[in-house]
């Protein structure tokens, strides 16, 4: 059966201690927002990478792009992690995949103690794909290839496939702490997003648009009365560069901070449709 396979970004670049709390908080994010979404899966985590197991994979692949700390997704399938499996599995996956005269080329890599390299383990299933599909005049090209085969060898299973489905990265939701967002028109719906997927908590002030982002955060939370959540670290606020014009800091006594203070209105009514268009993709819509 299929698994998807979803790689981070930013997270990898800090220290084990950090990186190992911040990898629990978004498989957490993962499993709420799968739960949010009504998708029955499996998570589990691995060095630098978690797995899902569904029976639905699009269903599962529209609700794990809205995590944000997801850079990427491939639906990958999975064998044993020696040599002659992998060759024996990439060669029947091929033939269904190869186009006549089209050019190919594998990309490996490889974590564990196997006894071949990357560049191995490429050099094989590249020559066990030729042999397997003759009948269709393959050619390689490394550099420029109509076809890519990635193989990433896990020292347990081997992951091969051929597609990267890019999601928005950034850091795991609730990661960065606490902040207040006046969410009141486009741009402060797309500042209050924009901090979530630089890791804050965003309580949001106003009603503008909450379905849309509760989407991305399937407990936001809004403040009542004025009422500021203990433990805040900063305000969030829509600006435009003449909104912010005579703005006076003194009056907070928290950080304030301007997202889309450099976003033209039309930047930031592209940005805000394809938010929509994808919260509008939810599985959740559907249910």
């Amino acid at each position: 059966m299929a698994v998807l396979l979803i790689r981070y970004s930013e997270i990898g670049l800090k220290g084990t201690a950090v990186r190992i709390r911040w990898e629990n908080r978004m498989k957490d994010n993962l499993m709420q927002m799968l739960e949010h979404d009504m998708v029955e899966a499996l998570v589990t985590k691995g060095e630098a990478r978690f797995y899902i197991e569904t029976s639905d994979l699009d269903k599962a692949i529209r609700s794990v792009r809205k995590v944000f700390g997801v850079a990427s997704i491939s639906i990958a399938e999975t064998c044993p992690s020696d040599a002659e499996s992998i060759c024996s599995a990439l060669a029947e996956y091929s033939k269904s995949r190869m186009v006549k005269g089209k050019t190919y080329a594998v990309k490996a890599r490889r974590e564990g103690s196997q006894p071949f390299t990357s560049m191995d383990i490429a050099r094989m299933v590249g020559d066990a794909i030729w042999n397997a599909n003759l009948d269709k005049d393959p050619h390689v090209n490394l550099s420029a290839p109509d076809i890519t085969f990635w193989v990433e060898v896990r020292p347990k299973q081997t992951y091969y496939f051929q597609e990267y489905i890019y999601s928005h990265a950034g850091l795991p939701l609730g990661t960065q702490g606490r902040v207040v967002a006046e969410v009141r028109d486009d741009r402060g719906l797309l500042s209050a997003w924009l901090m979530m997927k630089r890791g804050c908590k965003v309580f949001v002030d106003g009603d503008y648009c909450l379905d849309i982002l509760s989407e991305y955060d399937p407990h936001l939370r809004t403040i009542e009365d004025g009422k500021i959540p203990d433990r805040t670290l900063g305000f969030v606020k829509g600006y435009s560069v003449d909104d912010i014009e005579g703005f006076d800091q003194s009056e907070y006594d928290l950080p304030v901070y301007f997202p889309t203070v450099g976003m033209t209105d039309e930047d930031v009514a592209e940005r805000v449709a394809a938010i929509r268009a994808e919260a509008e993709a939810s599985p959740s819509r559907s249910v």
